[in-house]
């Protein structure tokens, strides 16, 4: 049986957290490896409607789920979102659920600065969600970060507390803040600190033990490629890589444990907060696509931008991320469209591109080159077998496989976790 890896193949909010329910009740262990809680999940059960942010998905069904060192961790909203959960219902205990020791924490100041930056970026907002990921990220890789180890040593945290204080408090005072209150700080880390604690743990070793006894692991991403900090439309991106091979350093394991590559498609495109949108609709096709897809954001609650399917951007993130197989989700909002639109390259000061190009302005001025193809009058929703699809919807679905050149493995007709139609089993390749 092989692990399987999932991860956004646009800008986030493709329906991973339902694929990824679906998948994790196949699996033994769900594990997130990146992002913080920036990350909207909607899982429908039945007739319970789950929102998770940092929980990985595994948890509502019992799996084991992992939080790994490549997350940034908020400790306050941690102990939410458990509280939030067990009120539905949900069992959350060491046994089914824990965190990497060496996750960094997201602390009070780093949501401060968020919000500081952005709301004196003028034109330059980037569109953050205001949670303190970026700045909890560079605090990482500045070496000033309190990790969840750290929670347990409290009483020696001076020498971490001077090289925090040190960067934290010069930026402070250019946005006219007082410096960091070390003292309130401890005391919110020592009453935060058993709650935490009681699911630390070095996580690598025991998913080694679980991958020594065979069992399927799930490496479940958050956002998008097209957010990637590398490989995303930057500046306009998140501060983590969200692509595949961040699985192996996010979690502890090595590259050959990734496994099927699962990359989670929207049949058109969205994107929340500022940044190049080419196939963006602004008219009235646009607005009710947004409005039968429901396009507010998991987290935010932000509306999101709506646009036709890019195959340029899907084959770029497919080609980027190793994707094996994609999940076409939503393909029921396209229903009752006289006719769909598919981007199949850009044409930039008159020169045709078959690829999205790095520079922001670049990006900004390409134009897409649409093709037309007719919609379906016929439902799709509920849809659980590739017969039960009309014939036009068929040949959409052909037609974006061909495009972006990887082979659909599912197809998702709504939210119920049973209405998918699967082609390949990522468990069985």
């Amino acid at each position: 049986m092989a692990n399987v890896t999932v991860i956004g193949a646009q800008w986030g909010d493709e329906g991973k957290g339902k694929i990824v329910d679906w998948l994790a009740s196949r699996a033994d262990a769900v594990v997130r490896f990146q992002g913080g809680h920036n990350a909207g999940h909607t899982l429908v059960v039945g007739d319970k409607t789950y929102k998770l942010s940092l929980l990985p998905s595994g948890i509502v069904t019992g799996t084991l789920s992992i939080v790994g060192n490549g997350v940034v961790l908020d400790p306050w909203h941690l102990k939410a979102e458990v509280e939030k959960l067990e009120g539905q219902g949900v069992e959350i205990n060491p046994d089914n659920f824990a965190v990497a020791d060496n996750c960094p924490l997201i602390l009070p100041i780093h949501r401060d600065l968020d919000g500081l930056r952005e709301a004196a970026a003028g034109s330059g907002k980037i569109g953050t969600t205001g949670r303190g990921i970026g700045p909890a990220y560079e605090d990482k890789v500045g070496r000033r970060a309190i990790r969840v180890c750290d929670l347990a040593h409290l009483d020696h945290l001076e020498p971490q507390l001077d090289r925090l204080c040190a960067h934290h408090d010069a930026l402070r005072a250019g946005f006219d803040q007082p410096p960091i209150d070390r003292e309130e700080l401890l005391a919110q880390l020592r009453e935060i600190a058993p709650f935490v604690l009681q699911f630390a743990q070095p996580v690598w070793k025991r998913l080694k033990k679980v991958r020594k006894a065979g069992a399927k692991i799930l490496f479940e991403g958050a956002q998008g490629v097209l957010l990637d900090i590398d490989h995303g439309t930057y500046p306009f991106v998140t501060s983590s890589n969200t692509v595949s091979g961040t699985a192996a350093a996010g979690s502890g394991l090595g590259p050959n444990a990734t496994g099927y590559v699962l990359g989670i498609v929207k049949a058109y495109t969205t994107r929340v907060g500022s940044g190049p949108f080419p196939t963006e609709l602004e008219d009235e096709v646009g607005k009710g696509i947004g409005e039968r897809g429901h396009e507010f954001g998991t987290v935010t609650g932000r509306q999101r931008r709506v646009g036709w399917f890019d195959a340029v951007l899907v084959r770029q993130t497919c080609a980027i991320s190793g994707v094996t197989g994609i999940a076409l989700t939503k393909i029921d909002v396209l229903d009752g469209l006289d006719e769909v639109k598919i981007c199949t390259g850009y044409r930039l000061h008159g020169k045709i591109m078959d690829y999205f190009p790095s520079h922001a302005a670049d990006q900004a001025a390409v134009e897409p080159i649409y093709e037309s193809m007719p919609g379906w009058k016929e439902s799709t929703a509920g849809a659980r077998s590739y017969a039960d699809l009309p014939a036009n919807a068929v040949k959409y679905i052909q037609r974006v496989q061909e495009l972006i050149e990887t082979p659909v493995a599912l197809v998702s007709t709504s939210p119920q976790r049973e209405d998918t139609i699967l082609m390949r089993d990522p468990f069985m390749d």
